[in-house]
């Protein structure tokens, strides 16, 4: 049986449903973000497009990894570096603008967007990187008893304290906290970001300097994954550290 309404009971539930809509715009900070006219929709895809087809090129088709490789070792090693794009892009808009560098207000409106996409990659990259971190996958991190080297742990530990912080940056950013101001002030501050960007720079670092000094060893001269990860987080935490201000 249908429900009949009066004209007027229509017309304040029109009203009602366009407050709803508007309402929920505004507190999703994504659909905000990702439209046909912010640079996130140019940016995100491209970002992943050529880290993916870097990492296809290096280590397919100029390396010797076999092509069986690609759907999960190769692949996660794209999303890597996808991931640590788009956070140092989302991490330096607002502290180069502070630094005198004119950056247009749609980049600023599309860090939300860039930073969720990049702690989103984040994580499918650490879940990959479970099941792939094995003897059998990664020998150079491991002993010939099958512990792990001291770099490795290193890495490892840098990789999971740098995710831990990110993710509680990005928690800080998006939640009130209203019981503890203090702790939500201590989480979005300068120092705690800079913290978890020299985390993920060790990570990165102790994974794999042996390969960055040794250019003989780069597949068709083009250097590691790892290197041009590092060399965006580099720049990006002298760009913060000179650009962002405290709270």
């Amino acid at each position: 049986m249908g429900i009949c309404l009066g004209i007027p009971a229509q017309v304040r539930l029109r009203k009602y449903l366009k407050i709803i809509i508007k309402t929920s715009i505004k507190k999703n900070p994504m659909e905000q973000t990702i439209n046909h006219k912010s640079p996130a929709y140019f940016i995100i895809p491209l970002t992943l497009i050529l880290s993916l087809g870097y990492s296809l090129l290096r280590y397919n088709i100029l390396g010797p990894v076999p092509w069986k490789d690609f759907p999960f070792l190769i692949v996660n090693k794209g999303i890597s570096l996808s991931s640590f794009i788009l956070l140092s892009l989302n991490f330096s808009f607002g502290p180069l603008k502070n630094l005198g560098i004119k950056i247009s207000k749609t980049l600023l409106n599309s860090r939300v967007a860039l930073g969720i996409s990049g702690f989103f990659l984040m994580i499918i990259h650490a879940l990959m990187s479970l099941l792939l971190f094995k003897p059998t996958v990664y020998v150079k991190f491991f002993e010939a008893d099958g512990t792990m080297t001291l770099t490795a742990g290193l890495s490892m530990l840098g990789g999971i304290l740098a995710f831990v912080l990110v993710w509680a940056y990005n928690m800080g950013l998006h939640t009130h906290l209203s019981e503890n101001k203090i702790l939500k002030q201590f989480i979005v501050s300068r120092s705690f970001l800079l913290i978890a960007m020299l985390l993920g720079g060790a990570h990165l670092f102790f994974m794999g300097y042996n390969g960055w000094i040794n250019p003989s060893g780069w597949h068709g001269g083009l250097p590691p994954v790892s290197l041009i990860a590092f060399l965006f987080f580099f720049v990006g935490y002298i760009i913060n550290l000179l650009g962002r201000r405290s709270n």
